[in-house]
């Protein structure tokens, strides 16, 4: 099946592309990578009067470094940013989740953009974002906005009609933040049936000085797992705890796949393999310093 009949157009400017969507609206899509986009377009499950090209827009390939922040524009591919050095030693945890997003192949024409504005509940990269406390830049007419990650991916309606993603925000990590990513899938490069991603750090006394923990694929959203209480507690302690105490927070979907309460058993098993190997990575750290 093909799609049906659409205007194309290819602007060479952000300015441009908001311009277009501002008088077209609802009528109109976004193609960035089109790794969601094009099967949709030939299953006619989306119908657009226009389709919007961005992919040709310098301003939005751009990975940059600004104060406390590192920001990715909503064109950078997936594995651009894999292959980003910036990335590595500034966003490790996005660094961790990228072998996991789908295949080489996707990778390659796939964006950091295009994943979060499709924010499916099992992708990694809004799981990275939320887990980071990370925010999303919405460009339109009216101007920019910034809306924090954990905020965007609560419902459809935060992006409006008129707005593009221009770009990912990503707080840039402490020298001495240890990080892990931990995922099962049907298959590697599916999405996955819950995923789990990891980011702390231990004082001198090897106790949790910070600590964020996400999970996905066991809700409708990425959650970022409230972990306010863990904090100071000897490390030796939080593994297992914070298993027990994720699973317990959250309501597991239940469809074709997996059951809901496989999805709890998994959430347990992946929480607690993260969260070691992240502090496994802290205490090798220390040792290599000492």
């Amino acid at each position: 099946m093909k799609p049906v009949a659409f205007d194309y157009y290819r602007p060479q400017a952000l300015s441009e592309a908001v311009a277009l969507l501002s008088d077209m609206g609802d009528e109109a899509t976004i193609l960035a990578g089109g790794m969601t986009l094009g099967p949709m377009l030939n299953l006619r499950v989306a119908r657009p009067r226009a389709v919007i090209d961005i992919s040709r827009i310098p301003a939005l390939k751009t990975i940059s470094v600004q104060s406390n922040v590192v920001l990715t524009g909503a064109g950078v591919t997936q594995s651009d940013a894999l292959r980003s050095e910036v990335i590595q030693r500034e966003v490790p945890l996005l660094a961790m989740a990228l072998p996991w997003v789908g295949h080489f192949q996707t990778r390659n024409r796939g964006t950091l953009g295009g994943s979060v504005a499709h924010a499916d509940p099992s992708a990694e990269i809004p799981l990275a974002l939320v887990t980071y406390g990370g925010a999303v830049v919405l460009q339109s007419r009216r101007g920019q906005r910034r809306v924090p990650a954990r905020e965007f991916f609560l419902g459809a309606l935060i992006r409006r009609s008129d707005e593009i993603i221009a770009a990912l925000e990503w707080p840039r990590c402490a020298p001495n933040a240890s990080h892990a990513f931990a995922e099962i899938a049907q298959r590697h490069g599916d999405f996955a049936i819950v995923a789990a991603a990891c980011s702390l750090r231990l004082d001198t006394l090897d106790r949790v000085e910070e600590l964020s923990l996400g999970v996905g694929g066991v809700e409708g959203r990425p959650i970022a797992v409230a972990v306010n209480s863990f904090l100071r507690r000897p490390a030796g302690e939080i593994a297992a705890d914070l298993s027990e105490h994720a699973a317990a927070n959250l309501t597991p979907m239940e469809d074709h796949s997996v059951s809901a309460d496989y999805r709890t058993a998994l959430t347990k098993v992946l929480v607690a393999r993260a969260v070691s190997s992240a502090l496994d990575v802290a205490r090798q750290r220390r040792g290599h310093l000492q």
